[in-house]
């Protein structure tokens, strides 16, 4: 399945699109008088206000959080807790930055993910792999511009540059063929806390040990009033916890169908 068309049904399922049909279809059927239409209304509304508010859409990321753990500092890291390699995903990309001379580059997710990426490699050493394509079709892949930043920016070296994946399991997948060449299965990887339970499970059943090393947990300063008004931000962030849990049972279904 190509990536446009993944996507283009991942739409369809997520936030705010999904709710937009449903109050679509409530105000055709209004029209028609149904008596169907003041209850799909009534459910797109109150889905809407929900999947904005910040307690919740917050309380649906600590979810995913929860299934992983910080990796710890130089100090906390144990004989059993060290990895060959580092693994760093891609986040997205930042496209024509004007004060990049029209330049793609990384993206603000992908750059705190390499953020961390460096602090670990000046505290263990271990060489690092990128991984991200171009799903886009953009010239300079993911990949590039990770490797770019992290040698410009935070003066830490790239070993290697996987960039032919469009996704997390073609990112793991493709991972494993580059590092199975150097001996390594054993890595730390590094992502998003609500990205880490599918991002680990793709990886280890692509072949790879798996220390989780995830990065920018959600946290809040404090619950107040505010914490239940709706704003973007909070359905952007609902959005990614719909996006996660259909990625896990789709990855599951796959698996379930090639074990048939």
């Amino acid at each position: 399945m190509s990536w446009f068309i993944t996507n283009f049904i991942a739409a369809i399922l997520l936030p705010p699109l999904n709710m937009l049909l449903v109050l679509a279809l409530g105000i055709l059927l209004l029209y028609r008088r149904s008596k169907f239409a003041k209850p799909l209304l009534f459910v797109a509304f109150t889905l809407l206000w929900i999947t904005s508010t910040p307690y919740f859409s917050e309380g649906a990321l600590h979810l995913l959080e929860g299934r992983t753990a910080a990796l710890g500092n130089q100090h906390q890291i144990g004989q059993s807790k060290i990895a060959d390699a580092i693994v760093i995903l891609g986040g997205g990309t930042y496209f024509h930055a004007p004060e990049y001379a029209g330049a793609d580059t990384i993206g603000e997710a992908t750059l705190i993910r390499l953020r961390y990426g460096a602090k670990l490699q000046r505290e263990t050493g271990k060489p690092i792999l990128v991984t991200g394509g171009k799903p886009f079709g953009n010239s300079t892949s993911e990949a590039q511009q990770m490797r770019s930043s992290l040698e410009q920016d935070f003066r830490v070296p790239v070993r290697w540059i996987e960039d032919a994946s469009d996704n997390t399991f073609e990112n793991a997948h493709y991972s494993f063929q580059t590092l199975q060449k150097a001996g390594i299965k054993k890595i730390y990887l590094i992502t998003h806390a609500w990205h880490m339970p599918r991002s680990a499970e793709v990886f280890r059943r692509a072949g790879f040990e798996v220390i989780e090393a995830p990065t920018a947990f959600s946290t809040h300063y404090q619950i107040d009033l505010l914490a239940f008004l709706p704003n973007a931000g909070s359905l952007h962030d609902s959005k990614i916890f719909v996006h996660e849990m259909i990625g896990l049972l789709w990855y599951r279904v796959r698996l379930a169908i090639s074990n048939t």
